[in-house]
């Protein structure tokens, strides 16, 4: 991959993963023994910033953590990590927490208490719309308030900067906020929130179809083990297939997905080699445990897909 200067700018959570490992995931009301509890850093903003800064890209962080102990690693963290958390806000009370519960397979649960996260207000936002300027892309998800996310589509649009939603968790989103995506980066599941379609019964053509009428220019439907689906408006739709790997934990390999692809995309790749990039970044990332922890670097990346010739 090319260099860039182009920096990407992430909006959104930072988290601490409280991590539990068992032979199966319980069901509900059940209790059973697990085998394993690990602490990880995490979050959907702070994931994907590490994702793109570990692959060589240079990462500004927009967001908040709580004035305890949680707060003060997850920015500890992210520095040795290569982001820049000169834009990260220190908030009263409580840091972002997530309990995450991982099955034999890499299948996992997760609950998120979103602390500090739910004080990214839009008037924060705003403050930080020069940071925003200077951005070659800009990354956000909705582990923050989603008026807030609107405002930084508004931002965005206005700041002529191209923004990339990734969808996740699921929620209701006002119309003119999806308009105003250059990228739209949902899982099946998301998919099927935002399309009212199954991809039990549709195909990804069509699926992704149901999802343009919304309003987004791009969409990139990550399909976990079964690859991605991109349609852009110019360029032909591409099928990328997954890479085949021992799956050991699958949290945090979407945000991977992102992050590499964003990084691809300012390194000036077509999107058929982003879209091969961030595929071997996911599958690297799944083969270990936790979040920020399984991401890999350039050089693991560039290794694996070299093993594939791909």
């Amino acid at each position: 991959m090319g260099n860039t200067s182009k920096t990407i700018v992430v909006v959104g959570s930072i988290n601490t993963d409280l991590v539990v490992t068992a032979d199966r995931l319980p069901v509900a009301g059940e209790t059973i023994t697990g085998n394993s509890f690990a602490t990880f850093q995490g979050g959907k903003g702070a994931n994907q910033a590490v994702a793109a800064a570990q692959l060589g890209a240079t990462v500004t962080l927009i967001g908040k953590v709580g004035a305890d102990n949680f707060g003060a690693e997850s920015i500890r963290q992210l520095q040795s990590r290569g982001v820049n958390c000169e834009h990260v806000a220190i908030e009263q009370g409580d840091s972002g927490l997530a309990v995450i519960t991982v099955g034999l397979g890499g299948h996992n649960t997760i609950i998120v208490v979103p602390g500090a996260n739910a004080q990214v207000s839009p008037a924060f936002v705003e403050s930080k719309r020069s940071v925003i300027r200077q951005a070659g892309i800009v990354l956000a998800q909705l582990e923050i308030p989603v008026e807030s996310v609107l405002r930084l589509a508004e931002i965005c649009q206005q700041e002529r900067v191209p923004l990339m939603l990734d969808p996740a968790p699921a929620v209701a989103l006002p119309p003119e906020l999806i308009q105003r995506c250059e990228w739209f980066t949902p899982n099946e599941t998301e998919a099927g929130f935002y399309s009212a379609d199954s991809l039990e019964s549709n195909s990804p053509a069509h699926i992704v179809r149901s999802l343009r009428v919304l309003g987004a220019r791009n969409i990139l439907l990550k399909r976990g083990e079964l690859g991605a689906y991109i349609e852009c408006v110019a360029s032909a739709p591409l099928e990328i297939a997954a890479l085949r790997v021992s799956a050991v934990d699958t949290t945090a390999a979407g945000d991977t997905y992102n992050g590499a692809f964003a990084t691809a995309l300012m390194a000036g790749e077509d999107i058929a080699r982003c879209g091969k990039f961030a595929s071997a970044a996911a599958a690297v990332s799944v083969t270990r445990p936790g979040a920020q922890a399984s991401m890999p670097t350039l050089a693991e990346v560039l290794e694996l897909l070299n093993q594939k010739n791909i």
